[in-house]
């Protein structure tokens, strides 16, 4: 067993690299609850907005991983289904305080969308990573994001097609029309397309010895948060978050993959 879950895994991820991190979740009153709590605090992860419900137990995600390091994942919610707008109203301050927030859709899409105003409406930079992606996102949840990042299959899904080779940055400029300010659809070894206003980019990935991918998108996803809050410019940002999510794929496991700065060359850590 390992601590997981999209936002968690991204909390970490930005947490190892040196970020100051609030965490906004629901968690089962039972074991995996509370030592997910003692992780997020392990990682001096600010726990404040993390709430328990009694009634339900923890959302837990099984993982399943082939010879190649491919990953097929069944998520139950549990507690993360039960969160509310008001838990995200509650945590105002907290995404008021922010660089950037970051969302996903492991929890229900109407509480994502509600983070995602209150983002706007603090002028905090606003991530959404569509993971687990849906074919009806609602048009908010593109229009109130600064920047979509989902991975293939999910660009798959959020367009209800197919991207065949030499696409990729066609489907990234098609999500591109939806609304968000900018997008980065990341493309595991061959690394990731960037769509903004003013320019497309497909940026390499770093060489990887692959032995598990699990996780290598939260990885990718809570790095590139970290260097966008220190200001880095995005394509620069993608850049690093590339090899960071390489040094992840090399590793076993979610979390336990998460290089640390400490671990990191000279120089991919500012």
């Amino acid at each position: 067993m390992g601590f997981g879950g999209k936002g968690a895994n991204q909390a970490v991820m930005a947490a190892k690299l040196g970020a100051r991190v609030s965490m906004v979740t629901k968690l089962g009153r039972d074991v995996f609850g509370e030592n997910m709590l003692a992780n997020f605090r392990s990682f001096e992860i600010d726990t404040t907005y993390v709430t328990f419900d009694d009634t339900v137990s923890s959302g837990v995600a099984p993982i399943a991983v082939d010879l190649n390091g491919d990953n097929s994942i069944i998520i139950v919610t549990g507690a993360n289904g039960r969160m509310t707008p008001d838990d995200v109203e509650r945590a105002r301050p907290a995404i008021a305080a922010a660089d950037v927030l970051i969302c996903q859709l492991e929890i229900p899409h109407e509480v994502t969308l509600a983070a995602l105003q209150v983002a706007r409406d603090e002028s905090t930079f606003a991530i959404l990573n569509p993971a687990p992606a849906v074919r009806d996102l609602p048009r908010e949840a593109y229009e109130r994001a600064d920047l979509l990042c989902p991975n293939e299959s999910e660009t798959e899904v959020l367009l209800g097609r197919r991207i065949g080779a030499g696409e990729e940055l066609g489907a990234a400029r098609e999500l591109h029309e939806r609304g968000p300010g900018a997008v980065v659809l990341t493309l595991g070894e061959r690394g990731c397309a960037i769509v903004t206003d003013d320019e497309e980019r497909h940026l390499p990935a770093a060489p990887a010895e692959v032995l598990d991918t699990t996780g290598a998108g939260d990885a990718f996803v809570g790095s590139l948060a970290c260097f966008l809050a220190r200001g880095e410019p995005l394509l620069t940002a993608a850049g690093r978050a590339n090899r960071i999510a390489a040094i992840s794929v090399g590793r076993r496991g979610t979390q336990a993959s998460f290089p640390a700065a400490g671990d990191l060359p000279p120089g991919l850590v500012a």
